[in-house]
């Protein structure tokens, strides 16, 4: 993945390829709006710095980038006072965060998941419990059901296990 660092300051390179060898990424840099939009169209970014300056003269500019940056880290810096070390730490702490929204909205999709499927074994294993209970039921289809009774609570047994084991431990 890249970065891209979005400014017409002169240092820009140089800025660019300390902060290449500080986080491992490649750094490319746009002088301005049209420049950053053409890379947008090539490229993904993981980040994407743009110069306060910028989009506090350029507004339009700088919203064109962000709504073009899909999912990139959006940043904003003023390049003529912060140096490459103040730009690693920023996009360090936005990479962070975004692991942090990352694994968040991942536990959330489980749980989510979980809980739909837990409801969905719950209402198989009453049904057929229910089904088995009526009389009239002929042997061949009792069997059937006895063997959605025996997985549907496996499935179960598996899904609280991570449950149990987890508040074992707490």
């Amino acid at each position: 993945m890249s970065i891209l660092m979005v400014t017409a300051n002169e240092g820009a390179k140089k800025c660019a390829g300390d902060v290449a060898a500080q986080l491992g990424f490649d750094v490319q840099v746009a002088e301005g709006r049209i420049q950053a939009l053409a890379a947008l169209r090539r490229h993904d970014f993981l980040a994407v710095v743009v110069d306060a300056t910028l989009a506090e003269c350029d507004p339009a500019a700088a919203d064109a980038i962000w709504e073009r940056s899909g999912l990139a880290i959006p940043l904003q810096i003023n390049f003529a006072l912060a140096g490459a070390a103040r730009l690693v730490r920023e996009i360090r702490a936005g990479l962070r965060r975004r692991e942090r929204e990352q694994m968040l909205a991942w536990r959330s999709a489980a749980a989510g998941l979980e809980t739909e499927m837990k409801s969905t074994l719950a209402g198989l294993l009453l049904n057929s419990q229910l089904a088995l209970a009526g009389s009239g039921v002929p042997a061949p289809v009792a069997e059937k059901i006895r063997v959605v009774v025996e997985l549907a609570g496996s499935m179960r047994q598996r899904l609280a296990a991570p449950l149990e084991a987890g508040g074992a431990s707490a």
